[in-house]
């Protein structure tokens, strides 16, 4: 029988997720990032389906050069891994490259509880025919409790705000989101950001309001960065992602608040490689449906900060497994931590970023 995309996915989708083709392939390489993150996979995901279904999965932390090695695996032929954890923009290059499997969300996925479709559920986060929504993270700013007076920050525009503010800042060495943070500073309507950052007017722009805090600002190139310097008191805020400061916060109890007024949402979710097996891929599916439904995204919660991609994932966010807080208010995606947001305009950086970086860099080195 010649196993084709379609007749694929009727065989693996014709029963509940986990117990399809029991027996096909009983072991899968997936690939992760490693640390707290791999160990919200294994708990949420791998763990219970393992259980389920006698699958091994083998853990592998090369998500970091994913793109470089499914390339050299294409060309040698010799395709060892079977599911790929990646940022959407890579998510997104892998897929026009023809290296990630296109996706048929609505008969893949599970619906949500209410019978809702997994398009409908993941809405904007499906950015990509490849991709498969996992987590919603962001750039957002902490700062110290004990370092703004009696009138805490609320808005982004604090962070160009020395007088309110002052101290030293920690901000990206990098154009992503301090160009977009500095133009919505500046007065210009969110709506309008992206399109003005395409002129050289609006780059030029954004870097003359990043100049009036130019001498204010600690460049930091690793998300460990802000969390040490907000730690030793050296700046009175600074960007970062939100799962940084969430432990700083919660597991260090430090004297740090967030602030997600004008958080940048950035994406994490699964790529299948083309390429694979029948058998192989009909067990990938199996288990993306299964690790993808409502309540297994809202299981990952409980074990780190980062928001689940479906709206019906949610009201589900419960308490963290081992802190015993309740997690909802620290998730970027929470109605209260939301009401002003970007997602990272993927198409627009993935055709500006070489000229608006280096024009960055050289801003930043005079």
């Amino acid at each position: 029988m010649k196993f084709t995309k379609t007749v694929l996915v009727a065989v693996a989708l014709s029963l509940p997720a986990g117990l399809a083709l029991a027996g096909a392939h009983e072991e899968m390489t997936i690939v992760s990032w490693g640390g707290a993150y791999s160990k919200s996979q294994l708990k949420a995901y791998h763990e219970p389906y393992t259980a389920m279904t006698g699958v091994k999965i083998i853990n592998d932390e090369s998500s970091g050069t994913a793109v470089a090695k499914l390339r050299a695996m294409k060309e040698a032929g010799n395709l060892t891994w079977d599911l790929v954890d990646v940022e959407a923009g890579p998510a997104m290059q892998l897929c026009d490259e023809g290296l990630a499997m296109e996706i048929d969300h609505d008969s893949m996925l599970a619906s949500a509880p209410d019978g809702t479709s997994a398009s409908d559920d993941f809405g904007s986060f499906i950015v990509s025919p490849c991709f498969i929504p996992q987590i919603v993270y962001s750039y957002t700013v902490g700062f110290r409790n004990d370092m703004v007076g009696s009138t805490p920050p609320t808005s982004i525009c604090a962070i160009f705000d020395t007088k309110a503010y002052p101290g030293k800042r920690s901000l990206k060495k990098g154009a992503l989101s301090n160009m977009e943070w500095a133009l919505l500073c500046d007065g210009v309507a969110k709506a309008d950001i992206y399109p003005t950052l395409e002129t050289e007017a609006g780059q030029d722009q954004a870097l003359a309001k990043l100049d009036t805090i130019k001498d204010d600002v600690i460049w930091w190139s690793a998300g460990a960065d802000t969390p040490q310097l907000l730690a030793d008191g050296e700046v009175v805020m600074g960007s970062t992602f939100n799962g940084r400061l969430f432990a700083l916060i919660e597991e260090d109890k430090q004297p740090v608040s967030m602030l997600w007024d004008a958080q940048i949402y950035d994406l994490d979710g699964w790529i299948i490689p083309t390429g694979l097996s029948p058998e192989r891929q009909a067990r990938v599916l199996d288990y993306v449906k299964f690790a993808t439904d409502t309540q297994r995204l809202a299981d990952q919660s409980k074990w780190i900060s980062y928001g689940p991609t479906r709206a019906s994932s949610a009201p589900l966010v419960d308490k963290h497994a081992e802190l015993g807080i309740a997690m909802a208010p620290h998730m970027p995606t929470d109605p209260a931590n939301s009401k002003n947001t970007f997602l990272m305009n993927y198409a627009f950086w993935a055709d500006y970023k070489d000229d608006i970086e280096s024009k960055f860099q050289a801003w930043l080195a005079k």
